[in-house]
């Protein structure tokens, strides 16, 4: 797990560097993407997801499911 301070978020830029990933989506949730997205901007393909789309999503919502879904859109 990562924090949500601005140290800790470059932190986690850096392993997601170190990991080889290029691309990062994460759903628009109140305001507690905007520094996520702030840190990794410029670094990353970033997708943001709008979260009444994942509430339209069909079946039960869970967080496992709903990061699947954030997931394939990715793709």
């Amino acid at each position: 797990m990562f924090g949500s301070f601005t140290g800790d978020l470059l932190v986690l830029a850096d392993w997601l560097r170190e990991q080889g990933v290029t691309h990062v989506a994460m759903e628009a949730t109140g305001v507690y993407w905007r520094p996520v997205w702030a840190v990794l901007e410029g670094q990353f393909e970033q997708l943001l997801v709008n979260p009444h789309h994942i509430k339209a999503v069909p079946g039960r919502k869970t967080d496992a499911k709903d990061c699947e879904w954030i997931a394939d859109l990715l793709q």
